[in-house]
């Protein structure tokens, strides 16, 4: 069973559907550690409810991203973390990480990427009109939202929806899909011989 560490910066209602699909059988896995940048995010208390152990930093404590990336790689090999899921994680990956996990580190975005990468995606969704938006799970590069595309899934925008009515639609899809795609990436192959 491969072990993961699970990256948040806020709520962690990602963090919390991945828990319960272990919980339920659907993601054979162990969550082996939260890692979250806010020491005050709710993430941290959802952790701590579920026995999940946490790490959390302030990066201004730290003289810069390689100083606190270096922190987190001892603490990602000391608890034997094989693969690093983010999920609501507000800050980008370095290369200290991206060089120790390369291919073994993936995202979820609340939109149909390459439209609306960074920071709210449904506001600019909104913002410019379209009828249209989504998810996308990707694995994580050097850049902002810009990894190769593992599954998208689509979503529309109704009149008359909101940040909020858009945010729960999308975030009702997020929960079934990035557990689904975890699984899939970390399920060992077995070829049947028929």
């Amino acid at each position: 069973m491969k072990k993961i560490a699970i990256f948040a910066s806020g709520n962690g209602s990602n963090f919390q559907a991945m828990v319960e699909s272990v919980k339920n059988g659907t993601l054979p896995v162990e969550i082996g550690l939260l890692v979250c940048d806010r020491p005050d995010a709710y993430a941290i208390k959802r952790a701590n409810r579920e026995g999940v152990p946490t790490y959390h930093f302030s990066p201004k404590d730290f003289s810069g991203k390689r100083e606190y990336e270096t922190r987190l790689l001892a603490i990602l090999q000391e608890f034997g973390i094989e693969f690093i899921v983010l999920a609501g994680y507000m800050r980008l990956i370095g290369s200290t990480l991206l060089e120790a996990y390369e291919g073994k580190i993936v995202n979820i975005h609340p939109s149909l990427l390459p439209a609306f990468p960074g920071k709210d995606a449904i506001g600019q969704a909104l913002a410019a009109g379209v009828d249209c938006t989504g998810v996308t799970v990707h694995f994580v590069d050097a850049g902002m939202d810009t990894g190769k595309v593992i599954a998208q899934q689509a979503i529309d925008i109704l009149p008359g929806d909101t940040s909020e009515t858009l945010q729960e639609k999308i975030q009702m899809v997020e929960h079934v899909l990035y557990p689904a795609v975890v699984k899939k990436l970390l399920s060992e192959k077995k070829e049947t011989i028929q």
